[in-house]
């Protein structure tokens, strides 16, 4: 049953993240939550945030500030043993500075406590499209 419990508050950041809903996810984090962007991602220049504030301004201000539309598209959500869940996910977004669109193939690896606080991110995803986009 816990698989599907950590299933749940994986859906429900998801679900959040999509209607702008951030104080439920940043409620949803552990208060010392390590989040890791993929190497060579320009947010990954922080890595590990530690904590929401940390995950709110490091991470999802500078994906608001940087882009007209950011946006999760296709998310799957898989459970996993030792409280894990993956998603497969596809980013479709159009960068400010450069008017440039991407659709690039992700995956988030989530990590969560027995009480089911999300205490650890790691994101994969095509950062060659992201740069491109960037450039």
């Amino acid at each position: 049953m816990k698989t599907k419990q950590n299933m749940q508050v994986i859906d429900t950041l998801y679900n959040a993240f999509a209607t702008g809903d951030m104080p439920t996810v940043l409620g949803l984090m552990h208060p010392k939550m390590a989040w890791n962007e993929a190497e060579s991602n320009s947010l990954a220049d922080g890595n590990p945030y530690v904590g929401p504030d940390a995950i709110l301004e490091g991470v999802f201000a500078r994906l608001g500030t940087n882009h007209d539309h950011f946006e999760l598209q296709d998310v799957k959500v898989y459970g996993m043993q030792n409280n894990m869940v993956l998603a497969t996910l596809r980013y479709d977004a159009k960068v400010k500075a450069t008017g440039k669109s991407y659709n690039a193939q992700a995956a988030h690896l989530w990590t969560l406590n027995d009480e089911g606080d999300i205490i650890h991110f790691q994101q994969y995803v095509d950062t060659k499209k992201l740069a491109d986009a960037e450039e």
